[in-house]
């Protein structure tokens, strides 16, 4: 199938694009890799009237360091994160990160804004901007504003972004020592959305119990989902095994609502849903506390 007839405008900079997102509104999508967008067009399950294409502006790219962490411009490709010495140095959960989302076809078109825009609930980058605690620059004819990442995602494919709006840059803030992190997820072949997945970061004070554990799961829900009864029972807990079951088993029965539809039952999403949350927690406090980490 082809989209439907649309306006389409390349401007040369940010302020134009900007002006032309004022002028169109709700009648207008923002063209960045097109690896979400196109083919939903296609479909015609999205039908903008004016596509505002991004590509030509220079200045919407690239990989700084900031804070400990980093700050990357919205139209970056998947592909400059997946293979940058500096991610690796700053953020290495990222890094990891990268190789897991969709083929390096779609990483080479895909960028990190559009990703986050998109809001997919089953998106990988969703969940890791939450667990750092990041946030995105959103920006209009009428200023600018910062995002934080829990108040980000609202809804199924919906964000906090405003019609008028475009995400131009993403803050990942760098982990605080006696951090530790990992990533999972489950999915029939590798590339196609998970059924489940995880990002996990945990912090230990100086006695190695747990000051915070962050487990936002994909796939499961409307949107990235914070497993906030399960922070609750590791808190304040030395990480036993014991401590690392319980809070598996209440993510998978207390903080999930996980769907039933053509790939997976309800039921068999909560499974993976407290395999995960185990795996995850396990490396990520190994790592918290300068073990070797079990693969």
């Amino acid at each position: 199938m082809k989209p439907p007839p649309f306006k389409y405008h390349a401007p040369a900079s940010l302020p134009e694009a900007l002006d032309l997102m004022s002028q169109y509104g709700y009648d207008a999508k923002v063209l960045a890799g097109g690896q979400s967008l196109v083919p939903t067009m296609n479909f015609r399950l999205a039908n903008p009237s004016v596509l505002i294409d991004l590509n030509r502006i220079p200045d919407l790219g690239g990989i700084r360091s900031w804070n400990g962490g980093l700050s990357i411009g919205a139209m970056t490709r998947h592909v400059q994160v997946e293979k940058s010495p500096m991610v690796l140095d700053k953020l290495p959960l990222l890094y990891t990160t990268m190789p897991k989302i969709a083929h390096p076809q779609i990483r080479n078109r895909g960028t990190i804004g559009g990703s986050l825009a998109h809001a997919d609930p089953a998106a990988e980058l969703p969940a890791l901007l939450r667990a750092v605690r990041g946030q995105v620059k959103a920006q209009s004819a009428r200023g600018e504003r910062w995002i934080n990442a829990d108040a980000f995602f609202i809804d199924f494919f919906t964000t906090a972004l405003q019609p008028d709006e475009i995400l131009t840059e993403v803050r990942m803030p760098g982990l605080p020592a006696r951090s530790g992190w990992a990533v999972d997820e489950i999915s029939r072949r590798h590339g196609d959305f998970a059924l489940v997945g995880v990002t996990t970061v945990v912090r230990v004070n100086a006695s190695g119990a747990c000051d915070e554990a962050r487990m936002v799961f994909f796939g499961v829900g409307d949107g990235p989902v914070l497993a906030e009864t399960a922070a609750g029972v590791l808190r304040g807990e030395q990480p036993t095994a014991e401590a690392v079951q319980a809070a598996a088993e209440a993510a998978a029965e207390k903080d999930v609502d996980p769907p039933t539809d053509v790939h997976a039952t309800a039921a068999y999403r909560r499974h993976l849903v407290k395999v995960l949350a185990k795996r995850t927690l396990q490396q990520a406090f190994d790592r918290a506390l300068g073990k070797e980490v079990a693969s």
